[in-house]
């Protein structure tokens, strides 16, 4: 079910964990949205109007009826709190601090390693494939065992955007060379995202395990 009846945009890549992460929450809150494709070869990002929605020069970018919102975890906190009190985005200081926490864990040890692994399969970056493969297993392992005693990341009785923000490059990490096999609680747990109403897969590519 739609929200409101404002319709925002999501400037995104289909190959970007970033933008997928903020597509899907979007697609799971129920909010009305159209994506606005920006051409990262041809660099549009880093053109003088997408500029002026971010400075950065990244993508995601979120436009709610003019206000402009950067950060795939700065979109999923604003889109939690546009639909207003919900599970997604606890209010109790407890759970609220372990949702944060694993925003961080998202936009930290994830982008340094899942991510950072696939950008060198994907997009040829040169990184140090050891390293960022061996800092994705160091955070596979802590899901792993945190998701044997839990049913969603933090611990809450419902998914909350903790859940949404980790899971793009979880499930892409073979992209990367990154295997899941040794993880079947972080398995399990994808499982019960892709079974979340209004899922949005992320378009997947053939490399890494996966070619």
């Amino acid at each position: 079910m739609s929200i409101g009846r404002r319709t925002m945009k999501l400037y995104y890549h289909p190959l970007s964990g970033h933008a997928h992460r903020a597509h899907l929450f979007l697609s799971l809150a129920g909010l009305d949205h159209e994506l606005v494709f920006v051409d990262l070869a041809a660099r549009a990002h880093k053109q003088p109007d997408f500029l002026r929605l971010n400075p950065f020069g990244e993508i995601p970018v979120l436009d709610d009826c003019g206000t402009i919102i950067a950060d795939s975890v700065a979109i999923l906190v604003y889109a939690a709190r546009r639909i207003g009190p919900s599970p997604w985005l606890p209010t109790d200081p407890v759970a609220e601090a372990q949702v944060q926490r694993w925003l961080s864990v998202a936009a930290g040890k994830m982008a340094y390693g899942a991510c950072a692994a696939r950008l060198i399969t994907l997009f040829g970056a040169r990184l140090d494939p050891d390293e960022v493969i061996a800092r994705a297993h160091a955070t596979l392992a802590v899901m792993e065992e945190t998701l044997g005693a839990v049913t969603w990341i933090a611990g809450t009785e419902a998914p909350t955007i903790a859940d949404v923000a980790l899971y793009s490059y979880t499930h892409h990490a073979p992209e990367g060379n990154v295997d899941l096999g040794a993880y079947p609680a972080v398995r399990a747990w994808l499982a019960r995202i892709e079974a979340l109403p209004g899922f949005v897969p992320f378009a997947a590519s053939a490399v890494g395990l996966l070619a």
